[in-house]
């Protein structure tokens, strides 16, 4: 039913949730964020002292507990993702649950198997917002015809950054709360996948360059995750794509998405701006995107929309956050083994 009121509950509430999900929800009529429990009871009173929040709880146990919430937004690191959706759904509540989904696959098949036995409930994640203003665009002149057959993808993105050894150390660079999530390959592969298709098969090489950072207290903690990947893929539709991701490449010319086909040639450059061109072209042409036609960021909404009746889950529902997932882990399986690793795993 349209504006059926939603109390929200955030379990977790760093930089994404405070910058995004908050104000998403604060926009949509018929919703109130009821609850907040964070990392600690003084950082969950200042956010709800900044949002006008009216409860604070000391632990996300004890907010799943109040009945008076219809769906919790998740906003914790991935190895905390599992054990909270489950618990939500089991208490019935709606889950939107941060990227990345979670720290491997079969965690994700978990949450997926238990909103599948909730499916009263909407379970969502937080979609990569990379390539939403394009998507459409890309799809239109590939349903178009421009491409022809695709047949290869090339997908760069590459830091403009020297290789940090020593720098400060990160979450994103802590294995036991990232899992096999490395830099932004997963939140690119996506995107890619949105419009290119998925991956069947999958290898890759990696390397950690730098191999120690330093956490806190200026105590090195060696890293294990890589901060450069390769990896080539072969796509259901029989196209091949290669991925790269990079933290080392000092000065680069940064990103860069090419997608070949047999009759044609598109081009998304650093800003986002589309270029194609067909068989008997000279160079490639700007194509026009409107804004208009552009996709725009409502995660919020959406979630909303799904828990009242008005609209399914787009971006993303669980099922595309698996594959995202068994993709991630087969990078690693491939670049630890040197053998290509199938999919789905």
């Amino acid at each position: 039913m349209a504006n059926e009121p939603v109390r929200v509950g955030l379990i977790g509430a760093g930089k994404n949730t405070r910058d995004r999900h908050i104000p998403g929800f604060q926009t949509v009529e018929g919703v109130e964020i009821a609850a907040v429990a964070n990392r600690s009871m003084q950082s969950g009173r200042q956010v709800a002292d900044q949002f006008n929040i009216p409860q604070v709880y000391g632990s996300w146990q004890e907010l799943l507990e109040d009945e008076s919430l219809d769906a919790i937004c998740i906003g914790t690191w991935p190895y905390m993702h599992r054990t909270l959706t489950l618990a939500a759904l089991e208490k019935g509540k709606h889950v939107l649950c941060e990227a990345r989904m979670a720290t491997n696959s079969s965690e994700a098949q978990e949450m997926l198997d238990a909103s599948r036995e909730r499916p009263e409930l909407v379970a969502q994640i937080v979609p990569s917002p990379m390539t939403f203003k394009v998507d459409d665009l890309i799809n239109k002149q590939i349903n178009d015809g421009l491409l022809g057959d695709l047949l290869a993808v090339e997908i760069q993105v590459l830091g403009r950054d020297f290789v940090d050894v020593g720098g400060p150390l990160h979450w994103r660079h802590n294995r036991d709360l990232s899992g096999y999530n490395i830099l932004s390959m997963g939140i690119w592969y996506e995107a890619m996948i949105r419009w290119a298709g998925r991956a069947t098969k999958v290898m890759a090489m990696t390397k950690v360059n730098a191999t120690y950072r330093l956490d806190d207290n200026g105590n090195r903690v060696g890293v294990t995750i890589p901060d450069h990947v390769d990896v080539l893929c072969e796509l259901a539709n029989g196209a091949q794509a290669h991925i790269r991701i990079s933290a080392i490449t000092g000065l680069s010319a940064g990103n860069d998405i090419w997608l070949y086909g047999s009759d044609g040639t598109l081009h998304l450059d650093g800003q986002l701006n589309l270029t194609g061109g067909k068989r008997g072209d000279s160079q490639l042409s700007e194509i026009s995107n409107p804004p208009e036609g552009q996709y725009a960021w409502r995660v919020e909404q959406e979630f909303i929309g799904a828990i009242r009746g008005e609209e399914p889950i787009v971006h993303t529902p669980f099922d595309v956050g698996v594959h995202y997932m068994e993709f991630t882990e087969a990078v690693t399986r491939s670049a630890q083994s040197g053998q290509a690793i199938s999919l789905p795993l």
